[in-house]
């Protein structure tokens, strides 16, 4: 298994400071993704109900929805009223003491609370704001907000999904909003390398339909090359055959013939050298456009034995091929455990779970942040304190209702 460590100094951004006014999903897992690099992310929530992802549960989940646990563990939250006037000054007060803000509310949100970048560049000048907004800061668009499936089917990604004269269909995970954070992800790291240079802080901006288009690189590029777009194809590929999932007698498997040496090795584990031969196969070209003839060759010969079976023979001639996979089986492999993709997780409220960790390594080693996915202002004292206000400070602005933190709060505190 790979080294885990609780500390995460060896981590790049480990000091990095953020403020992550972000809620739902975009934003939070850039934060989730900038925490396991080594920053502290401190949540600014509203109160008492928080991020509204905490409500997005089921009717047999714990305390804390499954997914708001995983993509906010490692975080600390602290809970402010910024609506008020006090609330608000509070919240620029502490922006000196951090590196980064995200924020991913619809246009005009931030402007009409005034904590937008404008405001927040005069306190700290070195600052790194990142907005991650629907459709972009600019354009006829601008002002629409932004849902991850509304984006999908915007970009083109769920016309482009499903089997060939099926009805559009979504994937079944949130393409736009998980891309949008790994993105602003990336823009904020690119961001603190050139502040480490100059000196200069600078907004970051994405957005949901960017990262949603982002995806579309096979698609977008056939339609210029083409004016077209190609059908649907349901596992398969536009441009590369074999390269889809195909039946075995108890199940799936991925085959990935990409280049010619693997197809002629293809052709001699299923026993049928003769394919190589076959004008309909002889090259990739010819190999797409007879792609459903060839899947329909490889599918005969595959259901008379078993998935393992034919694993076994690909993986030893170095052919690309994986087990059609639950998500289920995957977490459950091996192998997520060896990478540390898989983590386990102490929450006060839901017991010991299980987390996807962090799939970034640095010499060898991953620091995921282990603590679990906050209460509303779990650390609403703590950071406060840390960040120069006084006790009898603090306890004013708990008591006038400008911050919030749990009634367990000792039984909590970290």
């Amino acid at each position: 298994m790979i080294t885990q460590t609780s500390n995460p100094g060896h981590l790049p951004l480990a000091g990095m400071k953020v403020m992550e006014v972000s809620q739902i999903m975009a934003g939070p897992t850039c934060g989730l993704m900038l925490s396991d690099m080594g920053a502290d992310i401190v949540k600014i929530e509203k109160f008492p109900a928080g991020d509204d992802a905490r409500h997005y549960s089921g009717p047999n989940d714990a305390a804390l929805p499954p997914s708001f646990m995983m993509i906010n563990r490692g975080k600390r939250s602290l809970a402010i009223d910024v609506r008020t006037d006090r609330g608000r000054k509070l919240l620029l007060s502490l922006v000196p003491k951090f590196d980064v803000v995200t924020e991913n509310f619809r246009k005009g949100v931030v402007e009409r609370l005034g904590i937008h970048y404008d405001a927040m560049r005069v306190i700290n000048p070195a600052l790194i704001y990142c907005s991650i907004s629907g459709y972009g800061r600019t354009g006829p668009l601008a002002d629409k907000g932004g849902f991850d499936l509304i984006l999908q089917a915007f970009a083109g990604l769920i016309d482009a999904t499903g089997h060939p004269g099926g009805p559009p269909t979504k994937p079944a995970v949130s393409i736009a909003d998980i891309n949008a954070g790994i993105i602003a992800a990336l823009g904020i790291t690119a961001a603190y390398v050139h502040r480490l240079k100059t000196g200069e802080g600078q907004r970051v901006d994405t957005s949901l339909m960017q990262a949603a288009m982002h995806q579309t690189f096979w698609f977008s590029a056939y339609y210029f090359a083409r004016g077209e777009l190609p059908q649907k194809l349901g596992t398969a590929h536009a441009l590369i055959a074999p390269y889809e999932v195909l039946d075995c007698a108890d199940g799936g498997i991925a085959i990935g013939g990409g280049n010619q040496n693997s197809w002629l090795k293809i052709t001699d584990i299923l026993g049928h050298p003769e394919w190589k031969v076959d004008p309909r196969f002889l090259t990739p070209q010819n190999r797409v456009a007879h792609r459903g003839e060839l899947a329909h060759l490889l599918n005969d010969v595959l259901r008379t034995n078993t998935v393992a079976h034919w694993l076994a023979l690909f993986d030893a001639a170095g052919v690309p091929a994986g087990p059609l996979n639950t998500v289920a089986d995957a977490v459950e492999h091996p192998q997520a455990r060896a990478v540390n993709m898989v983590i386990d997780v102490d929450h006060p409220l839901g017991g010991r779970t299980r987390s996807l960790g962090s799939p970034v390594l640095f010499d060898g080693r991953s620091a995921p942040g282990e603590s679990a996915a906050p209460l509303v202002g779990q650390h609403t004292r703590e950071v406060l304190r840390e960040n120069g206000i006084l006790d009898g400070d603090i306890e004013s602005l708990l008591r006038d209702g400008i911050v919030h933190e749990p009634a367990s709060r000792m039984a909590l505190a970290s």
